[in-house]
């Protein structure tokens, strides 16, 4: 099989999967939005793909459920009809994610074994294989973090959960893009490329600190007013009390010290992105991606923003995260656009 028609199968598959994380992104907001990831209080990795079939299992789960720390002190009183309707986005969570996993490794197995694969890529996307299943895991982690004593996941794990699942969107956007561009020679640009992994840095610590302000409900809080926090103030008590000196750990531990830290994060990254569009615009090397970012660097920021003032109302809120994944996205496009690669000679196959 010739190059031209085994490396776009490999990249086309690559983005599909991509796509698929990138619904499981926006799943996974509206899952937590709805107060639906502590429902199913069962890990059955090979299993549980199936949801209740009939009456006796639902009571059986809802009865479990019954003994979580969430139903004992803010769902009691619920009945089976209301639990139905938060244990389903859980389960389609888990669903999904089981549906990414077979979409990926049965196309992986093919391409191993026919040869398919190029030389230096096997380790990468076996690598990507294991990530995905360390998702899973770390999912369960994070949901057992809220099934003892508090009705509340640890935000840390939350952040975690939600970062890891950003870098396999990144990695498998970054392979399928590496593989279809595979012994292309392309000048780049250095200081580009330097510009826009600053940005993703920027972008990750917003994105880091919004999964700890979502996982302390801190956007229920201070949502009266923007940029300040309060009508007379900048700084948050939690992190600068009245006649008291700054408490650091409170950017990371409270409410407010975590979505005070979020806002002025998520600004400077959305100021670094609309810096790289500008100079990119400059050194003439704009193109669809460039703008695009450029306008999610104003777009992102006004969702997040209204996402506050509407006391975190489930559709803005739904879209301020997947705006995150957009940015991702274009992110690795456009470093992927702007990084210098030597020409090489192409071996289509590992053997």
């Amino acid at each position: 099989m010739t190059r031209s028609s085994t490396f776009p199968r490999l990249s086309l598959w690559l983005y599909f999967c991509a796509g698929m994380v990138f619904c499981m992104i926006v799943i996974g907001a509206i899952t937590r939005l709805t107060e639906s990831g502590l429902s199913m209080v069962e890990w059955k990795p090979l299993i549980g793909f199936i949801p209740p079939l009939s009456q006796e299992e639902w009571e059986r789960v809802f009865d479990l459920y019954k003994q979580s720390p969430e139903f004992q002190q803010k769902n009691f009183w619920m009945g089976l009809d209301d639990f139905q309707r938060i244990f389903f986005w859980e389960w389609f969570h888990r669903l999904w994610g089981r549906l990414i996993g077979v979409v990926y490794a049965l196309p992986f197995l093919f391409f191993l074994v026919r040869g398919m694969i190029p030389q230096g890529y096997r380790l990468k996307l076996f690598g990507l294989f294991l990530f995905g299943g360390a998702q899973g895991a770390l999912g369960w982690f994070m949901v057992a973090s809220g099934l003892v004593d508090v009705p509340a996941v640890s935000h840390y794990r939350l952040a975690a959960h939600l970062a890891l699942a950003f870098l396999i969107m990144a990695l498998l956007l970054w392979t399928g893009l590496s593989i279809a561009r595979r012994g292309a020679a392309q000048a780049g640009d250095a200081a580009l490329y330097r510009h826009g992994w600053i940005v993703a840095l920027f972008f990750a610590l917003a994105m880091i600190w919004g999964a700890f302000t979502a996982g302390l409900d801190g956007g229920l809080i201070y949502n009266e007013h923007f940029p300040m926090m309060r009508g007379d103030r900048w700084i948050p008590d939690d992190v600068w009390p009245a006649g008291g000196s700054i408490a650091w750990p409170a950017l990371w531990s409270t409410p407010g010290g975590a979505q005070f830290a979020h806002r002025w994060l998520a600004i400077l990254a959305a100021l670094m992105m609309a810096g790289f569009w500008m100079r990119a615009r400059r050194r003439g090397a704009a193109c669809m991606a460039v703008h695009a970012l450029g306008a999610m660097a104003l777009i992102q920021p006004l969702l997040g923003i209204l996402t506050l003032l509407s006391g975190v109302w489930l559709p803005v809120a739904v879209l301020h995260q997947a705006g995150a994944a957009v940015i991702c996205v274009l992110l690795v496009i456009n470093l992927q656009r702007v990084r210098p690669r030597p020409a090489r000679n192409i071996r289509q196959t590992a053997n």
